[in-house]
C-alpha cells in the first residue's frame, strides 16, 4: 500500500476553538512552511494562503488535529487594539508577496517527533496489522538467539524479516558445523526451549555472495510461527467442492466415452456439435443408447486419474506427509485435467518433495501406457473387431511419441488412412498419458514443478516455468490444449510450493537423473507431429487436411 503525504490529509475534530495568534494554527503549517512549494499539492498552497491572511487577525477560529490544543493557552478575544493588528498585517505584507508564499531555499530535516501522520495511514497500519498474520514475539527471539545459536552451531551476525508477509525472522551469520547436524541440533533445542510454538526453516541465503567453505550453498534458518507456517485443516466447503467437481469430472468421462462413437451417432447429434451455424440443439435422449457403450472408455480415462492420486497419498504415508482431498477438474476434450492436491504439513526436505511429486504422475502414466499398449495389440486382432471404433488418423498426429509408437505396432497400412479403428483402451491410455504429461511439466506448483524445484531449485524452477509458458503460448506443446491448459495453470497453479523444513540439503543424481528423463518423456508426448514428418511415416492422410 503506498503511503499518502501527511501534509495532505488531515483529520480535523469538529470542536471550535479560540486561541491566541501564533498558537495551534501555526503549528498547524510548520511542516507546510518547511517544504518546497514545489512539494504541495494545490489545495495545501492555497490553505497556506488562506492561513497567512487568517493569522493576522487575533481571536481567530482554528481547528486542532487531534483535538488538544497543542501550542500556548486558550484566551479569548484579542486585548491588542486595531492599530497594532494592522501595524502586524502590514509588516508582513511588506515581507511577502500577494500571491505567492516565501519559503526557505533550503528545507530543514525534520526529526521523527516532528513528522504528522495523518489517522488515515495510522488506521492502516494498524487494520494491516490485525488483519495479517501473526508475527514472532520479540522476546522469544533473544531466547533463541542466547539458548540455540552460538560458536558450536551457527553464530548469527544479523536478523531479517522471514515469511510472505515480513511475519518471520531469519537469522543469518557463519554455519559451525555439518548442515544436516546442526539443523537437527536446532530443532531439538527449539523444541526444548518453545515447545511446539515455532517451527524452524533451513533456506539458502538470500543473496549470498559466495559458497559456503564447508561446500554448497550458504544456509540461514528462517522462524515462524507454527499455526501461520502450517497449512490448515480441510473445510466442510471444501469437501462440498471437491464432491461436486468430481461429480463433474464422471460425467466428462461418460461425455468422451459417447464422443468417441462419433461414426455411430445420430447425424443431427454430430451436426450439432461439429456444425458451427447449428443453432437448434437436439434430442439428448437420443444418447441415451450409447451411453452403455461409453462406460468402459469412462471408467478407463477416471480410473488413471485416480490411481494418479493414489501414488501420490502412497508415496507421503511413509514419510508421515498430509495431504488434502484431491480437487479434480473436468475437461470435456481429455476427460479431466487431472486433481489439484495440496500439502496439508510442512514437507521435511526436497527429497520428500520430489518423491511425492513423481509418485502421480509415475502411476498414472504407468497405468495409462498398459492401457495404450494392449489397445494397439487389440486393435490388430481380428478377434477384437466388433468392439473397435472409428477414429480420424489426426489424433496420432497430436503427440510424437504416441505417434511413433502407434506407428510401429499398427503398420503402415492402417494409419495411412482417413480413418483408424483401434479399440477404447488407445483412447483411455492416450488420454491418461496426455493428462500425466501436462501435470509433468515443470511450471508453478504442478507435479513437475514441484519436483523441479525439489530437484534443481526454486531459480531452475522460474527458468523452466517461463520456457513452459512461452511454449504454450505459441502452441508448441499440446497443440489445441495449449491455451486452455495454460489458463488453467495461470489461474489455479502459478504459484511454486512453499519451501521445506530443510531446503537445501542436495536429493541426489539418481532423482535428478529420473526428473530430467521425465521432462524428456513429456516433451516428446505433447509435441506434435509436423506435416512433413506425418506424410513420410504414413501416419493420416496430411493432404487430405
Amino acid at each position: 500500500m503506498g503511503t499518502l503525504p501527511s501534509s495532505c490529509f488531515f483529520n480535523p475534530s469538529l470542536r471550535p476553538r479560540q486561541l491566541a495568534p501564533g498558537g495551534r494554527c501555526r503549528e498547524r503549517y510548520s511542516v507546510m512552511e518547511r517544504v518546497s512549494p514545489g512539494e504541495l499539492c494545490f489545495l495545501c498552497r492555497k490553505r497556506v494562503q488562506e492561513w497567512r491572511i487568517r493569522r493576522r487577525f487575533d481571536g481567530i477560529m482554528c481547528f486542532s488535529i487531534n483535538g488538544n490544543d497543542g501550542g500556548g493557552e486558550e484566551k479569548g478575544p484579542s486585548s491588542k487594539s486595531t492599530e497594532e493588528v494592522e501595524q502586524i498585517a502590514a509588516d508582513e505584507d511588506l515581507n511577502s508577496e500577494p500571491t505567492q508564499t516565501s519559503f526557505p531555499s533550503r528545507t530543514p530535516s525534520i526529526s521523527s517527533g516532528e513528522q504528522v501522520y495523518s489517522s488515515f495511514q495510522v488506521d492502516s497500519f494498524k487494520l494491516l496489522e490485525l488483519l495479517g498474520p501473526e508475527k514472532v514475539d520479540p522476546s522469544d527471539v533473544k531466547l533463541i538467539k542466547d539458548k540455540l545459536f552460538g560458536y558450536s552451531t551457527f553464530w548469527v551476525t544479523r536478523e531479517e524479516p522471514f515469511g510472505d508477509l515480513g511475519e518471520g525472522i531469519l537469522f543469518l551469520g557463519n554455519l559451525r558445523g555439518k548442515r544436516e547436524n546442526v539443523f537437527a541440533k536446532l530443532q531439538r533445542h527449539l523444541h526444548e526451549v518453545t515447545g511446539d510454538k515455532y517451527n524452524l526453516f533451513m533456506v539458502e541465503e538470500p543473496n549470498s555472495e559466495g559458497l559456503d567453505p564447508r561446500g554448497g550453498p550458504r544456509v540461514s534458518f528462517g522462524l515462524l510461527r507454527k499455526e501461520v507456517s502450517e497449512p490448515g485443516p480441510t473445510t466442510l466447503w471444501q469437501y462440498v467442492i471437491a464432491l461436486l467437481l468430481f461429480v463433474l469430472t464422471i460425467g466428462s468421462c461418460v461425455e468422451l466415452g459417447i464422443a468417441s462413437q462419433i461414426n455411430t451417432l445420430p447425424p443431427e447429434v454430430v451436426k450439432y456439435f461439429t456444425d458451427p451455424n447449428a443453432t437448434e440443439p437436439p434430442d439428448m435422449q437420443l444418447l441415451y443408447p450409447f451411453v452403455d457403450s461409453a462406460l468402459p472408455l469412462a471408467y478407463g480415462v477416471l480410473g488413471v486419474q485416480l490411481f494418479h492420486e493414489v501414488g501420490h497419498f502412497l508415496a507421503a504415508f511413509p514419510k508421515k506427509v498430509k495431504l488434502g482431498i484431491p480437487f479434480f477438474i473436468p475437461n470435456i476434450t481429455l476427460g479431466s485435467f487431472g486433481a489439484i492436491t495440496q500439502f496439508k504439513s510442512i514437507l521435511p526436505d526436497r527429497r520428500t518433495k520430489v518423491d511425492i511429486s513423481m509418485a502421480g504422475p509415475l502411476a498414472g502414466a504407468a497405468l495409462s501406457f498398459s492401457m495404450f499398449f494392449v489397445g494397439l495389440l487389440l486393435s490388430s486382432n481380428n478377434a477384437a473387431a466388433g468392439d473397435l471404433v472409428q477414429v480420424p488418423s489426426m489424433l496420432f498426429q497430436g503427440s510424437l511419441l504416441l505417434g511413433l509408437i502407434s506407428r510401429a505396432t499398427l503398420g503402415y497400412t492402417a494409419m495411412h488412412a482417413a480413418n483408424v479403428s483401434i479399440h477404447p483402451l488407445v483412447i483411455a491410455g492416450w488420454c491418461g498419458l496426455t493428462t500425466s504429461a501436462f501435470n509433468m511439466l515443470p511450471v508453478g506448483c504442478l507435479d513437475g514443478g514441484r519436483a523441479i524445484q525439489g530437484a534443481f531449485g526454486k531459480n531452475t524452477l522460474f527458468g523452466f516455468g517461463l520456457a513452459t509458458y512461452s511454449l504454450l503460448g505459441l502452441g508448441v506443446l499440446g497443440g489445441p490444449l495449449s491455451l486452455p491448459w495454460g489458463l488453467y495453470v495461470l489461474i489455479c497453479q502459478r504459484a511454486s510450493e512453499k519451501p521445506c523444513l530443510n531446503d537445501v540439503s542436495e536429493v541426489g543424481t539418481w532423482r535428478r537423473t529420473a526428473v530430467t528423463i521425465a521432462i524428456i518423456l513429456v516433451v516428446l508426448t505433447l509435441l506434435p507431429l509436423w506435416d512433413e514428418l506425418a506424410e513420410e511415416l504414413g501416419i493420416g492422410l496430411v493432404t487430405s487436411f
